[in-house]
């Protein structure tokens, strides 16, 4: 007799669930329902007495999800799932640490470390051992250890094959160290020290192999290198692993995780037949025929082929905008339509591939009044970096603006601390001044009595670091004070140390984008003809109306705004990915990485799949860039997408692998577009550039190579050549004397 919750599984469903006692790989595409099966998988094994709820281990990756399979299985089998072994690697980590304690060698009250307590903990360190921040960045430093943590590395393993390195090696041991004396762990820690707890201790591993006959992992492509150790370790000869995943979806990299667990899974564990789960429960078939068809580019993958039941739907829009301006535009328009239409804001979905993308999206929102939320992240004018710079840009503007003081004189960091800011606070207080003025009568008390002497007026040694301070306000005051507003922002960003700071950071790319992204916003803000006054001030203040009221409270009907990173297990009535350009998406920085392609090219499978019923794809001609315009090339992902598929919404050309297709210059080509962003014209041969048939931009052809756009000009006369960017053999310089080109 079947268990009532067996009732619906389609036949692939069904087989994994029900498989006998043995290890397993369950392939399950997007909207497959891995979910179901894995809870389901969990109830029969219970139900059918192969495994109590005590005698099974579920792995996910989240809480949330580690919440929402405990509550599944409760809906099933009328049981207490408290005690039950389903949690994150760290939670179950955690818990067995915990009830080893003593030979795991910790406290039993030990405590965690999250990230901002571990900074603070290598700042300490770093200041303990003199070391300077400047060389070796907080930030830099953990990343470093737990890098090699997230390897199975302790310090006399880790990287030492310079100087620094051989530094970090040494400050990774300080580290583990103080941490052992404080009783502390951080999260990498939870897991190596779990692991080496298992692999020295044979009565304790297989106490827990005995125990756990069944362990069931959830998103196995997002295992890194330690947690597939570590499952190994639990699994004994006779343990079954079952693994739930799907190597199309693995987009991690940047945080350790290897899809090719996979592959490794199966030689490990001499698994022969892998069970796809195919059949997708989300989707409109044409939707899914673009991703099948995008995601076979990739050569590296265990393969399958997403189907429906569903009708084939509408095809993907695809939409070529002028800029990104005009990009934005159209996105609210198609919402406004959709919404119209009946379909709600909260299952309308907003996917670019960096957040600093988004800037220029939320302005579009914020004129037509919409509602919208910014999901996994911080609305662009409230992010870190953003209000740092802007601190430093009002304490510019004025010298009353104590909140952007406190938030900006120490940091970056300059040896000024709470007590120093204390005693500034309270010499403010007394005089009945501002911040900056007391700072400032500091400074001038600690100059040079007279110009020969550098005797100084004594002063409380704490407050060393306020005068370099007043000193680094004044000067770029004095430096941006009649640049155009753009410059001043790219003066900031530099001098104050915020770009420096963020270079120093694991992942501080991100946070220079969005830096990046603010002197875009500064130009855009300065060439809007329906603005009277486009001075410092007045940007100060549209960014201040612009941080707030349009972000939806919980629970409000908004539009979801997310990279895609953060849309992975969402799904939507209608997505927009935006941003479909060469070196946007996939991002230039991938393009150096061995599997950073075909990283790039999943996780457009993932932006893809997240879409039920309509997608929409846009891509701009232009788009500003530190407060430039540059010119870029569509997609080369929109190239691979099936012609039948897609439905021009205005003068798109993308179709067919080998005709012309639209493009334009990629941004690193365009040194020489300024702020108006035209492109140059192509000067060669003494040709009047009004009779140049030639120009920047320009689509052309060769009988070669095939179809290109120019990019690039240089020379005259005999010496005059054009750089142009092939389809399907990349960038080349031509004479123009013998290029033997033709307008497409």
């Amino acid at each position: 007799m079947n268990p009532e919750f067996l009732t619906g599984l389609n036949e692939r469903q069904h087989e994994a669930v029900t498989l006998p006692h043995q290890s397993a790989l369950i392939l399950a595409g997007a909207g497959s329902g891995k979910t179901r099966v894995l809870t389901t998988r969990i109830a029969w094994l219970i139900q059918t007495g192969q495994a109590s709820p005590a005698g099974l281990l579920a792995v996910t990756f989240t809480n949330k999800a580690a919440k929402e399979m405990l509550a599944r299985i409760s809906s099933m089998l009328p049981i207490n799932t408290r005690g039950m072994w389903v949690g994150t690697f760290h939670g179950l980590c955690n818990r067995l640490l915990r009830a080893h304690h003593r030979d795991a060698g910790l406290p039993q009250t030990f405590q965690i470390l999250d990230s901002q307590d571990q900074l603070a903990l290598v700042k300490r360190l770093l200041k303990a051992a003199n070391v300077d921040e400047e060389r070796f960045p907080p930030r830099q430093v953990a990343w470093y250890i737990n890098n090699h943590k997230d390897q199975g590395r302790r310090a006399a393993d880790a990287d030492a094959y310079d100087g620094d390195t051989r530094r970090k090696q040494e400050l990774y041991a300080i580290y583990d160290e103080q941490c052992q004396r404080e009783g502390v762990v951080d999260f990498a820690e939870l897991l190596l020290r779990c692991f080496e707890l298992l692999s020295r201790n044979e009565i304790l591993r297989q106490h827990y192999r005995e125990r756990f006959r069944h362990i069931l992992v959830d998103e196995f492509q997002d295992t890194n290198r330690l947690q597939y150790q570590w499952l190994r370790l639990l699994a004994g000869g006779d343990n079954a692993v079952f693994a739930v995943g799907d190597d199309d979806q693995s987009i991690y990299a940047f945080r350790g995780a290897s899809a090719a667990n996979m592959q490794e899974l199966q030689k490990d564990f001499g698994i022969e037949t892998v069970i796809k789960l195919e059949q997708n429960y989300r989707s409109h078939g044409h939707i899914l025929d673009a991703a099948n068809a995008l995601i076979k580019h990739n050569e590296r993958r265990l393969g399958k082929e997403l189907w429906t039941d569903e009708a084939k739907g509408e095809p993907l829009r695809v939409y070529e905008a002028d800029s990104d301006i005009d990009e934005a535009g159209f996105i609210v328009d198609e919402v406004k339509s959709l919404a119209n239409d009946g379909v709600s804001l909260s299952q309308i979905a907003l996917l670019y591939r960096s957040n600093a993308q988004s800037r220029v999206l939320e302005h579009a929102l914020f004129n037509a009044a919409m509602s919208y939320r910014v999901y996994g992240g911080l609305r662009f004018f409230e992010r870190q970096e953003i209000k740092h710079a802007l601190a430093y840009l009002r304490l510019l503007a004025s010298d009353e603006d104590d909140g952007a003081m406190l938030r900006v004189i120490n940091f970056p960091a300059r040896g000024i601390g709470n007590r120093s800011l204390e005693q500034l606070q309270e010499s403010a207080r007394t005089a009945g001044v501002s911040l900056w003025t007391a700072a400032k009568a500091l400074a001038e008390a600690r100059a040079p009595k007279t110009a020969d002497s550098a005797d100084l007026i004594p002063h409380p040694a704490s407050l060393k670091g306020i005068p370099a301070f007043v000193a680094l306000i004044t000067q770029m005051r004095n430096a941006t004070a009649t640049l155009p507003l753009p410059e001043i922002m790219e003066h900031v960003i530099e001098h104050s140390g915020l770009k420096a700071h963020y270079q120093g950071e694991r992942e501080g790319a991100d946070r220079l984008s969005n830096l990046d992204e603010l002197i875009n916003a500064a130009a855009g803000f300065i060439a809007d003809d329906a603005l009277e006054d486009t001075g410092l001030a007045s940007f100060l203040a549209h960014a201040s109306l612009e941080s707030g009221d349009n972000q939806a409270q919980a629970g409000a009907d908004a539009l979801q705004l997310m990279t895609v990173h953060s849309a992975k297990g969402l799904e939507f009535h209608s997505v927009f990915i935006s941003g479909l350009e060469e070196g946007l998406f996939p991002h230039e920085n991938s393009l150096s990485e061995a599997d950073g392609k075909e990283e790039e090219r999943r996780l457009m499978y993932v932006a893809l799949t997240r879409a039920r019923r309509r997608l929409y794809l846009s891509f701009a001609q232009s788009r500003m860039l530190h407060g430039q315009t540059r010119y870029n090339i569509a997609s080369s992902f929109l190239r691979e997408l099936p012609e039948k598929l897609l439905k021009p919404v205005n003068r798109a050309r993308l179709f067919g692998a080998s005709s012309p297709r639209t493009a334009y210059p990629s941004a690193g080509s365009y040194a020489q577009a300024g702020r108006g962003g035209k492109p140059p014209v192509v000067r060669e041969a003494g040709i009047a550039d009004t009779a140049s048939p030639w120009r920047v931009g320009q689509n052309v052809t060769h009988p070669k190579f095939g179809a290109g756009v120019i990019i690039n000009a240089e020379g005259r006369g005999a010496d005059a050549r054009v750089q142009v960017n092939f389809y399907r053999d990349g960038s080349k310089w031509l004479a123009l004397e013998f290029a033997k080109l033709e307008p497409a």
